[in-house]
């Protein structure tokens, strides 16, 4: 969405533009009336003048619309490299802290191999996948091997900025998705099955849902979708898919050995402190990087995710104080991560009051999921993956219908309502169904993934493996060498 103000400093500047040139030529011709030549002879001047004018014109707009590109590719590329920052370090660096000792390196190495196999993987297929083509479910291979992206735009998706930019940004989305899996898994899952199992959920979960939502003809593409559903930066696409995924794995694998009767706490809670503001700063290319501009939508989405993070991190850090007397560190930074998630999905759609409301809910709702509902079912979500992702991508997901209005983007046309504070309530309804769908395809696609990868390479790592700890068992190495 351009700018308003953008296009009336360019219609003044054209204006000026004109005059200035006309008026030159006018006032070189005005002398005495007495002197004063025929008509004819001014005529042949006349062509002349409205060819320089032209010309000038469309070279000025031409210039301006380079400038327009060159800064929303400036902060375009900008964002893709704080989106890349969110898995290393940030998830890196929150992951790592949270598991213990023995386990830094191997959760740490699987963020890090995933920003190598997705880029691959995005190479050859996953982009194609995702957004090439215009079929409702899936892409096609127009953009294999990144056939036709080059530094012309698509207009289709981001009209001012190069395809290139455009898919290396989309692909920092696909690599933190899967990452944020290893969240449940932590502590007891093979290596090899980890980058088997991912691999196969990038294609067959991810790459569907990130078309269907975002993709030209997608079914739940806001722009002419069948169901169009709100989801302005990834809250079904990357946290519904990879936190319900995260909650089939945790019980597909079982408990960690040990788990609940042996404490297991952070072995690091510095390093998830860093992490977490890393992820925080991230966040902004995240959400305010999807508005594809240096706009004024930008802007909103930026202040919104700034508004839900904070209000987030106070509600956890209340419901935390409210039950055990105290507001803990590891809470606040969680509840931190889990209003920056809930927000995603309405980042471009909301104004600051409601982006607060948003992230005070889900702060609440998520520290309820990760204390009470996770102790009452039994399944050992390591590192709390569904509680935060899951249960926070779900309910932005879904409180976006409620709260998106057109004032902040007019993404139905104008004038038209956009959520329920505009008197559109049936958006709720095309929200429940797309959350429903990003529900159904990462439960069923990871069960049936689980089970494939568990016949070619197995998936759990053994008791004695697992007591060792992986850092040694799968990687050879020690996170710290205390004998140094």
């Amino acid at each position: 969405m351009k700018c308003m103000g953008r296009k009336c400093s360019f219609h003044l500047v054209l204006l000026l533009a004109v005059l200035v040139l006309t008026a030159v030529p006018l006032s070189s011709q005005q002398v005495p009336s007495s002197a004063a030549t025929p008509t004819t002879a001014a005529s042949p001047a006349t062509p002349e003048i409205l060819k320089t004018v032209n010309e000038k014109l469309a070279q000025l707009d031409k210039d301006v619309k380079a400038a327009q590109s060159a800064g929303d590719n400036a902060w375009m590329l900008t964002s893709a490299a704080l989106v890349l920052m969110m898995t290393g370090p940030g998830l890196a660096l929150f992951y790592g802290g949270l598991v213990r000792r023995k386990n830094t390196l191997a959760i740490m190495m699987q963020s890090f191999a995933l920003m190598g196999i997705i880029t691959v993987l995005w190479a050859l297929v996953g982009y194609s996948l995702c957004f090439g083509g215009n079929g409702p479910v899936i892409g096609g291979f127009e953009h294999a091997f990144l056939r036709g992206v080059g530094a012309e735009p698509n207009p289709d998706y981001a009209g001012t900025i190069p395809q290139a930019t455009f898919m290396v940004y989309q692909l920092m989305f696909a690599i933190i998705t899967p990452a944020l899996i290893t969240g449940a898994t932590a502590e007891r899952m093979k290596f090899s099955g980890t980058v088997l199992f991912l691999t196969l959920w990038f294609l067959v979960v991810y790459a569907p849902l990130a078309h269907m939502v975002w993709g030209k003809g997608g079914l739940l593409n806001a722009a002419g979708g069948k169901f169009p559903c709100l989801d302005f930066a990834g809250g079904t696409v990357v946290h519904i898919s990879s936190g319900v995924s995260a909650l089939v794995c945790a019980l597909y694998l079982g408990k960690r050995t040990g788990y609940p009767k042996q404490p297991m706490p952070p072995h690091s809670l510095v390093l998830s402190f860093i992490g977490a503001c890393l992820l925080w700063v991230g966040w902004f290319g995240f959400n305010a990087g999807s508005a594809l501009a240096a706009s004024s939508l930008a802007t909103s989405a930026f202040v919104a995710t700034h508004f839900a993070a904070a209000a987030a991190a106070l509600g956890w850090s209340a419901a935390e104080w409210l039950k055990n007397g105290r507001a803990s560190a590891l809470g606040a930074i969680s509840g931190a991560v889990a209003g920056l998630v809930a927000i995603t999905p309405a980042s471009g759609f909301v104004s600051p009051m409601p982006a607060l409301a948003i992230g005070l809910i889900a702060g609440v709702v998520c520290y309820l999921m990760v204390t009470i509902v996770k102790a009452v079912f039994g399944y050992d979500d390591a590192l709390d993956a569904f509680g935060v992702h899951g249960a926070g991508g779900t309910i932005g997901a879904l409180l976006t219908g409620v709260f998106a209005q057109q004032v902040i983007n007019p993404i139905f046309g104008a004038d038209k309502p956009v959520g329920g504070l505009d008197g559109h309530w049936s958006q709720v309804g095309n929200q429940l169904v797309g959350v429903g769908i990003a529900w159904g395809f990462a439960l069923v696609g990871t069960i049936v993934l689980l089970k494939i990868t568990d016949l070619i390479t197995g998936v759990r790592v053994t008791e004695e493996q697992e007591v060792q700890g992986l850092d040694v068992t799968q990687h050879g190495e020690e996170a710290y060498n205390l004998e140094a």
